[in-house]
């Protein structure tokens, strides 16, 4: 009676091991998952940098920019070295006066003005806190 107590014994002890042994080796990335997004993230960033860009050199940010008393130069070397989460932050508002400025909103709640005055006084202040 005992021996076959011990062998379930055994038999429960491996099985109820087996799932935590086999979901240890289950939560590694393979290193194509790790460069994919990783480039992805190089991507979106290049791609958000070239937006800001793209609205500082628009004619008309050049022109508030100027009236403001703002260094467009200065904004635009800014932008290598904002973070990530600000990045995007940025991007998004830039995107945005991009598409004010383009005329592609049917409706205008904020002004180009603001919207262009507002990125660059960001752009700034993180240059001036860094």
């Amino acid at each position: 009676m005992r021996i076959p107590v011990s062998v379930l014994a055994v038999v429960l002890t491996v099985l109820a091991a087996v799932p935590s042994v086999h979901a240890q080796g289950s939560h590694a990335a393979t290193q194509q998952a790790i460069d994919s997004a990783l480039e992805q993230h190089a991507s979106t960033a290049a791609a958000d940098r070239a937006d800001l860009l793209r609205v500082l050199e628009h004619p008309a940010v050049k022109d508030v920019a100027s009236r403001v008393g703002i260094d467009l130069r200065r904004a635009e070397s800014a932008v290598a070295t904002v973070d990530a989460q600000q990045l995007g932050m940025l991007a998004a508002q830039a995107r945005q006066a991009e598409q004010a400025l383009a005329g592609g909103q049917s409706k205008v709640t904020i002004s180009t003005t603001t919207i262009i005055i507002a990125l660059l006084v960001i752009i700034l202040l993180i240059v001036a806190l860094d």
